[in-house]
């Protein structure tokens, strides 16, 4: 178990079980919203195939989504400034060609 100080001063004891500690990889996540929520779809594509699976799906509110997307920034840049700049893929964010399946946008 762990703590984590929230804003304000109080503490929330965060568990994290043996599964859920392995984490799960994906490279590949599709985006979907309506106007309560939003919904991430983590999957795993591998080469030749063109079948991708859903490992894990997220859903969210717009402002969990939004306060998402700035702990992204913030700890992208810290890294950046730890490691240097993340490049981009040449392909430009399109699936490489070995991968086949549709073109998503992660």
């Amino acid at each position: 178990m762990s703590e984590k100080k929230m804003p304000g001063g109080q503490q929330l004891n965060i568990e994290l079980s043996e599964d859920v500690a392995d984490g799960t990889y994906s490279n590949l996540v599709i985006i979907t919203h309506s106007h309560t929520e939003f919904v991430l779809d983590f999957l795993r594509l591998m080469p030749g195939v063109q079948k991708a699976k859903v490992k894990s799906r997220i859903v969210m509110t717009p402002q969990h989504a939004k306060r998402l997307l700035r702990a992204l920034n913030e700890n992208i840049s810290k890294y950046e400034e730890k490691n240097g700049p993340i490049k981009d893929s040449p392909e430009g964010g399109k699936l490489p060609m070995s991968f086949g399946g549709p073109t998503a946008q992660a």
